[in-house]
């Protein structure tokens, strides 16, 4: 605890969208000050914020002067650049580590860290030219999918190689930027593993969180996750490694497939708070964002045990047309929660919110949240 930033102090967070909202909101539940920095203004965790700084992550002389005004630095975004996170650690402790933002946010330094750790991914190539991807393809083979290396989520920046005859135009649309060409997973479901690792090097998980997906973006997650008892066993024992290796402080997201042979791939890795683990703010006794407070401010761990199954339903701004979500008619139902993030505008895609539902199992719980959203449609 010597090296303990204690309530009072001040948390800078890089990144202002929903994730920096929900850190902020447990960080004043344990008497912490927060300030924001992003390029955007009136922002979901500026709203919340002690201040809220709009300033490009660029504009590395301003950085500066956010982290001598703060405690200790964290972020809620991997696309911050590393740069920024080198100008903040001038001044203030960065946690995670820039590096570890450095090695997630893109997918060929990502792959390669995981791959030289023993850590089971897919079959990979990097692609950086119309004649690498060939190459790749002649060795990966298909079905495929070739992804950006950069700023992908949420599925953009992906295309689907169902032949090699795919090959070509899926390099053109992706305006022929480098590239990670990755061998299709047969996967039964799709699951993560939201864990924190304290400055003292102590671990905790929320366990296995089980993932459903439309059009590429998260639908809803189910608390436990329907696998066996080995299956959650191995992802747990991922997580920790994947959190070792990086040498992270703070939460971080391990993503996975489960294939129809029963084994575990690592898809990809998210260095913060991550949209599958939202249902901790209510089902756990220490929610996702309390424990990244906890560890990058060098306070013990949390327990993260779960109260009741659970399950989150992602609210996307499509809800919003042609009409507001009847916001009555789900809360209606008494052991659903409504998070809204204070985006003024919703867009078709957009993450606008979230809702939650506790029950006495973990089919009840989906059921139950799929329920409450569908009710916003009535």
């Amino acid at each position: 605890m010597k090296h303990a930033i204690l309530p009072g102090a001040t948390i800078g967070v890089l990144g202002s969208g929903q994730l920096g909202r929900m850190f902020a909101l447990e960080a004043r539940k344990l008497g912490y000050r927060i300030h924001t920095y992003s390029p955007d203004r009136d922002s979901p965790t500026g709203q919340v914020a002690d201040l809220e700084i709009s300033a490009s992550y660029m504009d590395l002389e301003r950085v500066e002067e956010f982290a001598r005004e703060v405690d200790v630095v964290t972020f809620e975004f991997e696309n911050v650049p590393f740069a920024c996170a080198q100008a903040a650690a001038k001044h203030a402790p960065v946690r995670p580590r820039g590096e570890v933002l450095h090695t997630t946010q893109q997918r060929n330094r990502e792959k390669s860290f995981l791959a030289s750790k023993g850590i089971p991914v897919a079959p990979f190539a990097a692609v950086r030219s119309a004649a690498e991807l060939d190459a790749a393809v002649a060795r990966i083979g298909t079905p495929a999918v070739l992804k950006s290396a950069d700023f992908g989520y949420d599925g953009k920046g992906q295309r689907k190689l169902r032949s090699p005859a795919d090959a070509t135009a899926a390099w053109n649309e992706l305006s022929a930027q480098e590239c990670v060409l990755e061998g299709f997973i047969d996967f039964e479901l799709e699951c993560s593993i939201v864990a924190a690792r304290g400055l003292d090097g102590s671990f905790a998980h929320w366990g296995v969180l089980e993932n459903l997906h439309a059009n590429h973006i998260l639908d809803v997650t189910v608390a436990p996750g329907r696998v066996p008892p080995q299956v959650a066993q191995r992802a747990i024992e991922l997580a920790r490694a994947v959190l070792e290796a990086l040498d992270v402080v703070g939460v971080l997201c391990v993503e996975l497939f489960l294939t129809r042979k029963g084994e575990l791939v690592v898809n990809e890795l998210a260095p913060r708070t991550h949209n599958s683990g939202h249902l901790t703010f209510d089902a756990s006794i220490t929610s996702q964002f309390e424990q990244q407070v906890r560890a990058v401010c060098g306070l013990p761990l949390g327990s993260t045990e779960l109260l009741r199954p659970a399950a989150m339903a992602n609210l996307l701004g499509d809800l919003w047309i042609p009409r507001e979500p009847n916001w009555a008619a789900a809360l209606a139902l008494p052991d659903v929660k409504l998070h809204l993030y204070g985006k003024a505008k919703p867009a078709p895609g957009r993450k606008m919110g979230h809702l939650t539902a506790l029950a006495s199992t973990p089919d009840a719980a989906a059921a139950l949240v799929r329920e409450a959203r569908e009710r916003l449609r009535s």
